[in-house]
């Protein structure tokens, strides 16, 4: 039995929703700190750190590495490292959770439009979605750079409502992370928490999302397909 009943079109987060992508973030941080003289902390540190932007992601480690809030010569040197490493490792590091092609292709078919709306710095989204295979299932794609303030703030679900012609109401968006549960529900749209993200370290339902889902083609009969 379907748990959304007037779903008309659906947007994603992007890290920990469609894509496993804490491997080449975690390699890119190694390799930042490693150049300033600091300690690498490890692909499962690093993936408590995802889902706010690189800015954010940087600073917390930072923190971690300096025992401090960095400096801003130090924000912006560790930042433009990050950059440099992860624009190598972007898509090596990066793969799709199970079921993402044969979902996306479901509601593809079924004439439902699909956007992304990631915190993830523009320049790396739309290169990422096309070695990845997915760039075709979505015909909006909202980018960490492309609205003034990120997720939690809903203003990127606002410009999908926009582009879609939908009401909050016709509206779903998965995520994995407690950004893209309060976005959603400063929206008024219906969300749905996948509990195989990356969440800091905390259970998504402790969010309260409408619903949690353990696997993405769950998606499908919970929008009634």
């Amino acid at each position: 039995m379907a748990h959304f009943t007037d779903i008309r079109a659906l947007a994603f987060d992007l890290d920990g929703t469609l894509v496993d992508s804490a491997p080449g973030l975690a390699q890119a941080i190694d390799h930042a700190l490693s150049d300033l003289q600091l300690p690498p902390p490890g692909l499962a540190l690093a993936s408590t750190w995802i889902g706010n932007g690189a800015d954010v992601m940087i600073t917390r480690a930072l923190t971690w590495a300096l025992g401090r809030e960095p400096h801003a010569e130090e924000q912006r040197d560790a930042r433009a490292l990050f950059d440099k490493y992860y624009a190598q490792t972007v898509e090596a590091g990066s793969t799709l959770f199970p079921q993402v092609v044969e979902t996306l292709a479901a509601l593809q078919a079924k004439g439902l439009p699909l956007a992304i709306v990631t915190n993830k710095p523009t320049p790396f989204v739309a290169p990422l979605l096309k070695s990845l295979g997915i760039a075709e299932y979505f015909t909006q794609i909202i980018g960490g750079d492309d609205v003034i303030v990120k997720k939690p703030h809903p203003a990127a679900i606002f410009l999908v409502l926009g582009h879609f012609g939908v009401l909050p109401g016709q509206l779903l968006f998965v995520g994995d992370s407690r950004n893209d549960i309060l976005a959603a529900q400063a929206a008024g749209v219906p969300n749905i928490g996948m509990t195989f993200g990356y969440n800091y370290g905390e259970p998504i339902a402790t969010s309260q999302p409408d619903l949690t889902l353990d696997s993405f083609d769950e998606l499908l009969p919970a929008i009634g397909l």
